[in-house]
């Protein structure tokens, strides 16, 4: 039986002291990822040997960014990467059989001082009585940042029996908490075989949308380019004369708010498209949506 998971991203309050240690845990992730792949890559290319997450995670327990870690979400890195070989070798049973055209590549290693993910099961979580999860951050943060812990926020859509694992994911100049949860499987809808919906992807006109009855709509999207050309031009002009590695928490903020810009357009535009199901609401003649 196929195992249904669901992801709910909820933004994580922004603390100067939170945000330091949160981004020295995730860059100590970054490394001991790293690390993990180059220990799996050896034993690829002068054995020729798979490993898994747990022998991994065994052997790199003397690996000093995983002692930077808390013990459960250092191991949650190492797997990680075994999971990353796991792919790896089932896309290479499927390049022999003939049914991938080119031969596919070991997985690589990350930039070299990015961040990566820190992920909790939830054995490792607790919910408290005020609705706050405390989340373990590891000795090193107890010693550097003089913060053991830290707490956030529960949704209260969510049910913590439900809950799985908690993974805290790094964005521009910000974090994001992700709860993965346990989903039931939905309940097949009745189609109508008789009603399709034709969707044409554009620029102007982002979605152009008509079904078999011959009613259709429009989804505008001159507004989202208009969007993302204003933040293509503040971007040239930020890095006008500098090197092309510059980066700075300007790009951070500005960055960040593009992306959560794109992301809700298309989290409107799918939702229109979803609900769109009596088409005597609409009228016989092109429909414009947009304003985001």
């Amino acid at each position: 039986m196929v195992k249904l998971f669901a992801a709910q991203v909820n933004r994580l309050p922004d603390c100067p002291e939170l945000g330091a240690a949160l981004e020295y845990l995730c860059r100590e992730s970054n490394k001991l990822y790293n690390g993990t792949v180059y220990l799996a890559r050896q034993l690829y290319f002068k054995a020729n040997k798979f490993s898994n997450g747990r022998w991994l995670s065994t052997q790199m327990k003397r690996n000093p960014h995983l002692k930077a870690l808390y013990t459960s979400a250092a191991q949650q890195t190492c797997i990680s990467v075994g999971e990353a070989f796991k792919s790896f070798k089932e896309l290479l049973k499927l390049w022999r059989k003939g049914e991938l055209p080119e031969k596919p590549k070991p997985p690589n290693y990350r930039t070299s001082d990015g961040l990566f993910q820190i992920s909790y099961p939830k054995r490792w979580l607790r919910l408290l009585d005020n609705g706050q999860v405390r989340v373990p951050m590891g000795k090193s943060c107890k010693v550097w940042f003089d913060l053991p812990e830290i707490f956030i926020p529960f949704p209260t859509n969510l049910d913590w029996d439900t809950v799985r694992e908690l993974q805290i994911v790094p964005r521009a100049g910000y974090f994001d908490a992700v709860w993965i949860s346990k989903e039931q499987p939905s309940v097949p809808a009745p189609l109508n075989p008789d009603r399709t919906l034709a969707l044409d992807p554009g620029l102007d006109n982002w979605l152009t949308c008509i079904d078999s009855q011959g009613d259709r709509f429009i989804i505008d999207g001159k507004h989202l380019k208009a969007m993302n050309q204003w933040y293509n031009k503040q971007v040239a002009n930020i890095k006008s004369g500098k090197g092309p590695g510059f980066w700075c928490n300007l790009l951070d903020r500005i960055t960040g708010k593009r992306n959560r810009q794109m992301r809700d357009a298309v989290n409107k535009a799918a939702k229109m498209v979803v609900d769109y199901q009596d088409p005597s609401q609409c009228s016989a003649h092109s429909r414009r949506l947009g304003g985001w």
